[in-house]
């Protein structure tokens, strides 16, 4: 009933914007593509949203596309059947132009500082959120789609959504980057490793740019976003699904203390950039012995890093 009363409210409002604030740059122009792709074909409701047919005619992955369905579902505007997958909720006419803006990064910080010093409960509605934050309900829903995207809450039934745990203790986070000395280095004496030079390319260029000064302009979601990235594209070309999906999963949570640490102090991310190119300049020279030996030294060392007591 929750999900009818949604629907028929989007249907009243067919003019709102629908405000992507909180999404990474990716994310809200895949949304906004999507949605005019799906404005353009003049879709009725119940169409069916083919993941791989819209990653096929958008030019990009099917992870992009199965967030921007999932964030349209947040907003009522699709449902989804685990066995059939998305389907248009409303008339293609009725579908609202996506809206950008730096005001969500502003409330993802507010919601992140509040639920890790305890000041959100593990389950909240979106009216509570609403009230608390006082914003409308699409910029809501934006930050929340991000979020669970993140890993770190679930929408349950109607309006509800439930914070996950994380990992908010030193002996929590110690484990984690055990486990991570444990299966990255791995990743890379695989037989199956294999370098994307495009990938590479870029990664050397963002680091090259945090390295020279870029990291003090860097909020602490861009640069939390880079450290990830350049981890967790080493792992995708370990060729291990399982190696890739167990760092993202750890990655997901301890994302929030990351990110309050970062903008608490800002550790050596120049000498984290040097760290990061050496280990690609020994991929790139194919010594996957010594780029395993880098990057294992690499993790030793954020882990003390972290482990600094902090004034």
């Amino acid at each position: 009933m929750d999900r009818i009363k949604g629907q028929l409210g989007m249907k009243r409002r067919k003019s709102e914007s629908l405000g992507v604030e909180g999404l990474s740059p990716l994310r809200a122009r895949v949304v906004a593509e999507l949605l005019a792709l799906v404005k353009q074909d003049g879709l009725p409701v119940g169409s069916r949203l083919v993941e791989s047919d819209l990653a096929e005619r958008l030019g990009v992955s099917r992870t992009p596309v199965a967030f921007a369905l999932g964030f349209l579902e947040d907003a009522g505007l699709a449902t989804h059947d685990l066995n059939k997958g998305y389907f248009l909720a409303v008339a293609s006419k009725a579908l609202p132009t996506p809206e950008g803006g730096k005001a969500g990064e502003r409330l993802y910080e507010l919601v992140a500082d509040d639920r890790i010093g305890g000041r959100l409960p593990d389950e909240i509605t979106e009216a509570e959120l609403m009230r608390r934050y006082a914003v409308p309900r699409t910029k809501l829903l934006a930050v929340l789609s991000r979020i669970r995207a993140e890993g770190w809450i679930e929408r349950q039934m109607g309006h509800g959504w439930r914070f996950l745990p994380l990992i908010d203790t030193a002996k929590a986070y110690a484990e984690s980057y055990a486990f991570r000395a444990t299966i990255e280095p791995a990743g890379l004496l695989l037989p199956d490793f294999k370098a994307d030079p495009e990938e590479l390319a870029r990664l050397r260029i963002l680091q090259t740019a945090i390295r020279d000064g870029g990291y003090r302009a860097m909020s602490a979601a861009e640069l939390f976003e880079a450290n990830i990235g350049f981890h967790e594209t080493l792992a995708s070309w370990s060729g291990n699904r399982f190696i890739a999906e167990a760092l993202a999963r750890v990655d997901s949570l301890r994302r929030l203390v990351e990110y309050r640490q970062a903008r608490k102090d800002r550790i050596p991310r120049r000498g984290q950039a040097e760290e990061h190119l050496a280990i690609l300049a020994a991929i790139e020279k194919g010594d996957m012995k010594a780029a395993a030996r880098l990057l294992a030294a690499h993790l030793e060392g954020a882990s003390e890093e972290k482990a600094k007591p902090r004034r």
